[in-house]
């Protein structure tokens, strides 16, 4: 399991400081004893400051978790930055975002610190605790609570302000020192001389209490825990001693109302009940801490390590009674070795193998492979060759031409199997800047992160996922890459349009649309060149004949017109070129224009329209169509693809819709009547800008959809 340890030390990172700072720390010691502990029990471990980034950093370390993976965890030490009911900031943080945390809420943390409220709560439950009083001011009455006394912060822990008092001098100087170092009220109440006997407890249904142990004070000091003892400044040492010499029925008495405190105030997980003890042999309750030191000082580790418990495995345990309130279990089922189904053992792949999934996103990022550069490319393809060596897969030479288009297939052979279509080149000009792989905790950017790296991501996770369980080399299935998107798929047209054939089933990963949206539809493409020529003549003359370029600009106007929603059709120029003479007017005009159309008949009707718009006159001109692109037509009714891995997606809550596209894709070369999806890629915004990104979660949800749909086209 991923888990955060949180806890507080040195960072401020807040909007503002004001307020009452936390002074309680965890040493470096104590939280790389916590972290190492976690380490030994399998988990993988970060450590983290309860700060105002503690949110980013957590869902950059454990983001949004699938169907049936069970979240990170997080293990709180945090006392809380400044402010009253610190130790209650974090769990309240934690609650909001959704992440589960070991040890008590926000509800029990504040009436644990506030002494008053959890001591008004002791009598109403019948538990015993020393008479009290609460000084909200210097100028106090004296309170009807016979000496000597102890006062001490109302909101405050670790000791801090602690003292015995034995006269109104005494109590009105220490009241003072504490309504100046701490702005608060002041508890005072009845010192019970005796024994200090602390309970320690873990678990929660029910709830276990530690054998009692008992703190033994050295000479030189008075017989309470002082926080100059607990930071060692006194000069005394206060020992533990653990188990507590008490007899059967007194241990047991202990025992009882430690768990009947945590109780009645709504603790979880872990907590010590801190009591005195006076010579006739009763118990008295002073507070709960909450928040149970962890040090290797510490009554709660002493008496875990009396109960048989070493430091290991008391932390480990405190995760496993945290897991077991959340999820039911004390512990993660071993889904690999207990589970026969083959759609669980690669969810269980997947999961566990989450991190490899982005570190290796981050390492394809680092190819270069836009269109233009060849080199590049052909870099990335043996990467991919030697990859797909490794799963057994064997190149199909009859679908590879070694510049454009690359395939491979399974032991069981591409012919009436699944044919995966994949783009491998990114359609950007060699002239711009490289944009570097970068993560937030909602988003992965980079270059062609949604158009090439997240897909091929996602493949090689996906195949990999069905290696683990020896399924792979059943599946009929074949991969082709192709280079040449930017080109429009000029070259490496043909060749698909033949691997295709092959095939029952065709799934593209294309990127999908943001929402979890794949394509069952796309419209088909086509660019035209345009080419115009006239005289070339002066600036200012007068002359019949038209000028070449104003003859265009009207002509862009009047195709443009063409274009009709009705029809589901449009038509755009995208770029004009002109060339002249040294001082004169434009003589040729060179116009990019690019339609799109639903079918094929409405795109050929397009074209005829376009060359009446052109007309005849002085200007000649040329209509070249340089790319044609076909539509993606999928079938509404009966589409058993689009339903099994609807069907799949509702299964793992991966969400998944389907829409039209209005952009072309190598869908359009599948013949009509074979069953192809588009867009099965990340879940991608701005596509082919520097600001290209995926949603980081769709990246471990597509690769799921991917994998457990294969996984279900498997005949045994």
């Amino acid at each position: 399991m991923k888990i955060a340890v949180v806890y507080n030390r040195i960072s401020q990172k807040v909007i503002n400081l004001f307020g009452m700072p936390n002074r309680e720390k965890y040493g470096l010691k104590s939280i790389k004893r916590i972290t190492d502990a976690l380490k030994k029990g399998k988990h993988q471990v970060i450590a983290l400051e309860g700060d105002k980034d503690l949110i980013d950093n957590l869902e950059d370390f454990m983001p949004r978790v699938l169907k049936g993976e069970r979240p990170g965890m997080v293990f709180n030490l945090s006392y809380g930055i400044q402010g009253q009911a610190r130790y209650t900031h974090v769990p309240g943080i934690l609650e909001m975002v959704g992440i589960p945390y070991i040890g008590s809420g926000p509800l029990a943390h504040s009436l644990a610190l506030d002494k008053v409220v959890a001591k008004m709560i002791f009598k109403q439950n019948g538990l015993s605790t020393p008479d009290f009083a609460v000084l909200d001011g210097p100028g106090f009455a004296m309170p009807d609570v016979s000496f000597p006394l102890i006062v001490k912060p109302k909101n405050e822990a670790v000791s801090f302000g602690i003292r015995i008092v034995d006269t109104e001098e005494e109590l009105r100087e220490a009241a003072g020192i504490i309504f100046d170092n701490f702005q608060q009220p002041v508890l005072a109440e009845q010192y019970i001389a005796g024994r200090e006997i602390n309970v320690g407890i873990l678990g929660n249904t029910p709830p276990e209490a530690f054998a009692p142990a008992e703190l033994t004070f050295g000479e030189g000091g008075p017989d309470i825990y002082t926080y100059e003892d607990k930071t060692r400044q006194s000069g005394r040492e206060v020992g533990v001693i653990c188990p507590a010499k008490l007899d059967e029925k007194l241990t047991s008495h202990a025992q009882d109302v430690a768990i009947k405190a945590f109780n009645a105030l709504g603790c979880y997980d872990c907590a010590r009940v801190d009591m005195r003890m006076d010579r006739e042999g009763n118990l008295y309750i002073l507070e709960i801490n909450s928040l149970p030191s962890l040090g290797e000082h510490g009554s709660y580790v002493a008496a875990a390590e009396a109960m048989g418990m070493d430091f290991a495995a008391l932390v480990n345990r405190l995760v496993e009674v945290a897991s077991s309130r959340y999820f039911g279990t004390p512990s993660l089922p071993d889904m690999a070795s207990k589970s026969k189904d083959p759609a669980s053992q690669v969810f269980n792949y997947l999961s566990t193998h989450r991190d490899q999934l982005e570190k290796r996103l981050s390492q394809w990022c680092n190819h270069s492979s836009r269109t233009a550069d060849m080199v590049g490319r052909i870099h990335v393809v043996n990467s991919i060759s030697k990859l797909f060596e490794e799963l057994l897969l064997k190149p199909v030479k009859e679908f590879t031409n070694d510049k454009v288009a690359w395939t491979w297939e399974s032991k069981a052979g591409m012919k009436d199997g699944i044919l995966l279509l994949c783009q491998v080149d990114i359609p950007f000009d060699m002239r711009e800047q490289h944009q570097g792989y970068r993560r937030d905790p909602e988003r992965i950017y980079g270059e062609g992160i949604g158009s090439v790296w997240g897909p091929l991501t996602m493949l090689e996770f996906a195949l990999k996922s069905l290696r683990s369980i020896r399924k792979l080399r059943k599946l009929p299935l074949g991969v082709l890459f192709y280079g040449d998107e930017g080109l429009d798929c000029r070259y490496s047209s043909d060749l698909i349009k033949q691997a295709v054939e092959q095939a029952a089933e065709i799934i593209v990963l294309r990127p999908g649309n943001v929402g979890g949206k794949m394509i069952s539809d796309r419209r088909g493409q086509r660019k035209y060149l345009l080419v115009a020529e006239g005289t070339p003549h002066r600036l200012g003359k007068i002359t019949k004949q038209q000028e070449v370029l104003r003859w265009a600009g009207t002509k862009i106007e009047e195709l443009a017109q063409l274009s009709s929603r009705k029809e589901r059709i449009a038509l755009s120029a995208v770029k004009i070129e002109t060339d002249a003479f040294p001082t004169l007017l434009p003589h040729r005009v060179q116009v990019t224009l690019i339609s799109s159309f639903a079918k094929v008949k409405s795109g050929d009707e397009l074209e005829e329209k376009m060359e009446q718009v052109l007309g005849k006159g002085n200007i000649k001109w040329s209509l070249e169509c340089v790319s044609n692109r076909p539509p993606m037509k999928a079938k509404k009714k009966g589409n058993m693809q689009i339903k099994a891995l609807k069907n799949i997606a509702g299964q793992w809550e991966i969400p998944f819709e389907t829409v039209s596209s209005l952009w072309p894709s190598v869908g359009g070369l599948v013949k009509q009547g074979t069953p192809v999806i588009c867009g099965m890629g990340p879940c991608t915004k701005d596509l082919y800008t520097s600001r290209e990104c995926i949603e980081r979660v769709s990246l471990i949800q597509r690769t799921l959809l991917l994998s457990q749909y294969l996984i279900s086209q498997i005949k045994e």
